[in-house]
C-alpha cells in the first residue's frame, strides 16, 4: 500500500503535469507535484502503519528494523526476514505500476524511484541520513515508547509528510531502502537504467535510523527503576 501509494503519486502527477504541458502549452507549478508526493507518501504510510501495528508491528521500512534493532525492539534473527518482506512487497509494488498505469506515465520518473537533483551524493546520503534520524526518534516517540499517545502511525506518516517538504525536491525523501529499491528494481522491466547513487537509499537511512535507535534507547527512553 505505502510504496503503491507512495510511487503512484509521483507517476500520476508527472503524468498529469505532461498532460497540462501538452494540452496548454504551460509548466505547472512543480511545489504542487512537491506536495502530492508529500501527502500521497504521509498519509499513505500513516495507513499502512496503522493497518500493520497489531499483527508485524507495522514497520515497513528496513532502516526502521535496524532502528528498532539497535534500540532492542526486535530480535537480531527477525531483522532478515523483515528486510526480505518489505523489499518483495515494494518491488510488486512497483511491478503493479508498471502493469497498470499507461506505460508512458512513467519514464519521465522512474516508476516513482527516487531521484537525486542539484545536491552531491554525498550531500545526498547525509540528507536521507537526518531525515530517517528524524523519522525513527518518531517511531519510537509517537508508537514504540509505552509512554506514546495513541494514534496509530499518523504521526509518524506525519514526519515522512514534513520530510518530504525539506528533501522531497533533492533527494525524493525516500528514508526508506525498500521505497527506494522496489520502484528502482521493477523499473528494469521497462529497461528503466538502475541508478548509480542507488547506494545512498541504504547508507543514509541505516546509518540515521540506528543513531535514533541507539539515542532513544540509551537517553530518552525512561528506564524501569532498579530494585535494590
Amino acid at each position: 500500500m505505502f510504496v503503491f501509494v507512495g510511487a503512484g503519486s509521483a507517476v500520476a502527477a508527472q503524468y498529469l503535469f505532461s498532460l497540462n504541458i501538452t494540452i496548454n502549452s504551460r509548466v505547472p507549478d512543480p511545489r504542487a507535484g512537491l506536495l502530492v508526493a508529500a501527502l500521497a507518501n504521509g498519509i499513505g504510510l500513516a495507513l499502512a502503519i496503522s493497518a500493520t501495528m497489531a499483527i508485524s508491528g507495522g514497520h515497513l521500512n528496513p532502516a526502521v528494523t535496524i532502528g528498532l534493532l539497535m534500540g532492542k525492539k526486535v530480535g537480531g534473527r527477525d531483522v532478515i526476514p523483515y528486510i526480505i518482506s518489505q523489499l518483495a512487497g515494494a518491488i510488486v509494488a512497483g511491478l503493479l505500476l508498471i502493469t497498470l498505469l499507461p506505460s508512458n506515465a512513467g519514464n519521465a520518473v522512474d516508476w516513482g524511484a527516487p531521484s537525486i537533483s542539484t545536491i552531491s551524493t554525498a550531500q545526498g546520503t547525509v540528507l536521507e541520513l537526518v531525515m530517517t534520524f528524524f523519522l525513527v526518534l518518531g517511531v519510537y516517540g509517537t508508537a514504540v515508547d509505552k509512554r506514546a499517545p495513541k494514534i496509530g502511525g499518523f504521526g509518524i506518516g506525519l514526519i515522512v509528510l514534513v520530510d518530504v517538504l525539506v528533501g522531497g525536491s533533492f533527494t525524493g525523501a525516500a528514508m526508506n531502502p525498500a521505497r527506494a529499491m522496489g520502484p528502482m528494481i521493477a523499473g528494469l522491466v521497462n529497461s528503466v537504467s538502475f541508478p548509480s547513487y542507488w547506494y545512498i537509499y541504504w547508507i543514509g537511512p541505516l546509518i540515521g535510523a540506528a543513531l535514533a535507535g541507539l539515542v532513544y534507547n540509551r537517553v530518552l527512553e525512561e528506564k524501569s527503576a532498579v530494585s535494590v
